[in-house]
């Protein structure tokens, strides 16, 4: 699965005077113009209404999620044809939110080697227009960063430090909305954090990829996710394959499952345990090709 492509695409607000997270958000809409960052300042509210859903609201479980989720029941059955089971819907919905926020910390550490802090209420998100309002407060960086001067800076001694704030930062966002989505999603701890860890190296490495930078990014998440890193549930584990003509073929296997296969079950991710090898070898060669 992917975030899907904005309807309305406005510019971003302008950032700040020295966020140290600007740069890194716009190369981000640069690559992926789907997805929009509006930065706030330290006092300034978070947008609200008008299609703006706050994380929190959507952590709480309320309202806020119904109207959400009636999203992706809707647009399920106009795309598909048939109604998909109320878990697999709130599948939908958490990857729909959690892809893009994902982003939004492991960028800024992949290009700045920065990773903002972003509890849940710091965060507001218009999926229709494909935009995400954030209000960055803290921040870790490495000694030596001209941002470590900044207020909200923390400095942390190396890069495994660092990636250490990538993975708390993460689940301090993320785990009051598995929280949240969890009586939706009927799946426990274990299986709610492996859709974690799927946001987490999925989304970083798509965005690597538009990037430029794929094969720096696996070697990144290879890092960040190695495996036992709690309270994410499996690694990166990303594999090769070989093409048809020798080349080398990126793939890796889900850690957890969206359940697409419940609506068509003729179509699986190319990354979906359920794929074999020989059909991804095929339809990786044939996006290599067109590429």
């Amino acid at each position: 699965m992917t975030c899907p492509a904005a309807d309305i695409l406005l510019p971003p607000a302008p950032a700040p005077a020295g966020s140290p997270v600007a740069e890194a958000y716009g190369r981000l809409t640069a690559a992926y113009p789907g997805l929009r960052i509006d930065e706030r300042g330290a006092h300034e509210p978070l947008p609200s209404g008008a299609g703006w859903v706050g994380a929190d609201e959507l952590a709480a479980g309320g309202t806020a999620l119904d109207d959400h989720l009636a999203w992706d029941a809707a647009q399920v059955l106009r795309d598909y044809g048939r109604a998909a089971r109320p878990d697999v819907v709130a599948g939908f919905g958490l990857h729909r939110y959690a892809w893009p926020a994902c982003l939004l910390i492991t960028v800024p550490w992949f290009l700045e080697r920065r990773v903002p802090r972003l509890p849940v209420d710091r965060v507001a998100f218009h999926r229709t227009e494909g935009r995400m309002s954030v209000r960055v407060e803290e921040f870790a960086c490495l000694p030596g960063d001209p941002a470590a001067g900044l207020p909200g800076a923390r400095t942390v001694p190396d890069e495994e430090a660092l990636r250490e704030e990538v993975r708390a930062a993460v689940a301090q966002h993320l785990g009051p909305l598995l929280e949240g989505f969890g009586p939706r999603l009927r799946r426990g701890p274990r299986a709610r954090w492996a859709l974690a860890t799927d946001e987490v190296v999925e989304g970083l490495w798509y965005l690597g990829s538009l990037l430029g930078e794929e094969r720096r990014a696996v070697a990144e998440l290879r890092r960040l996710l190695p495996g036992g890193a709690a309270p994410y549930t499996g690694g990166a584990d990303f594999r090769t394959l070989t093409g048809p003509g020798g080349e080398e073929l990126t793939t890796r296997d889900r850690a957890g499952c969206c359940f697409f296969y419940t609506i068509r079950p003729e179509d699986t991710c190319t990354t979906c345990p359920r794929t074999c090898d020989t059909d991804r070898v095929t339809r990786l060669s044939a996006v290599t090709a067109a590429d």
